[in-house]
């Protein structure tokens, strides 16, 4: 971009549309939580104080991975500490942070959200609470970027949730993956102990993954096609004869 004023536009709208689909899917509620997404050195992220469900893109702030604003109007969201911590630590592309309502009482109550579905594994497996500490405080961010280590997400202890990804896209499938798996976990606990996948079971999963590309569209090999004659059709009923 030669105009910073145009800096990262269209990242700019990506991460309204992505707080909105948050919104809609109840992860976010009125001004908690924050999104962002970083092209080189330059991050699009929500700014402080703003109503997420109907972000419009005036409403994210541009800054280096300084934390200098480069465009914008707004001040960027308390937790930019947070958000540049986890790009510097971890070269990702996206970060997503909610106060999404499972994933938050869980982090009131556990230490670590075990491997209960397999589907966790995208997460990395389990997936850790990050001791509490004050929002927007360079604590907070040191628990949570720890708590990361080997992870796409974490739990926030008292707080939330956060999620990184390559892509933006990517970032919100986690945030809604974490969200659901920390319902399940809720609902099976109601009835008892939730059995946990053990390292064995988790390896033989990754390894039935990667041999069938699991999670991806594949087209089907023309010997895999039977075309109308081959389809077989029902046989009419026989009939009693009449007596």
């Amino acid at each position: 971009m030669t105009d910073s004023s145009s800096a990262l536009r269209h990242e700019r709208v990506t991460v309204a549309d992505a707080c909105r689909r948050l919104g809609a899917a109840g992860l976010l509620i009125g001004t908690a939580g924050n999104v962002s997404v970083r092209v080189g050195r330059r991050v699009a992220i929500t700014a402080t104080g703003a109503v997420l469900a109907t972000l419009s893109a005036s409403q994210v702030t541009v800054v280096d991975l300084d934390g200098e604003v480069v465009a914008g109007t707004l001040r960027p969201t308390s937790e930019l500490d947070l958000h540049l911590g986890v790009y510097r630590r971890y070269g990702t592309g996206a970060v997503v942070h909610t106060h999404a309502p499972m994933a938050t009482a869980l982090s009131c109550v556990l230490d670590e959200l075990p491997c209960v579905h397999y589907q966790l594994l995208t997460l990395g497996g389990s997936v850790r609470v990050a001791p509490y500490a004050t929002f927007g405080t360079p604590e907070l961010a040191e628990s949570v970027i720890g708590a990361l280590e080997g992870r796409s997400a974490a739990l926030m202890a008292n707080h939330g949730a956060l999620t990184h990804a390559t892509t933006l896209d990517q970032a919100v499938e986690h945030a809604l993956l974490l969200e659901w798996a920390c319902g399940v976990y809720h609902h099976a606990a109601a009835h008892g102990t939730p059995r946990v996948l053990d390292e064995q079971q988790q390896l033989a999963v990754i390894e039935a993954a990667l041999a069938r590309n699991y999670g991806t569209t594949r087209p089907l090999d023309p010997d895999d096609v039977r075309g109308p004659e081959h389809v077989a059709h029902p046989r009419p009923a026989v009939q009693e004869e009449s007596r």
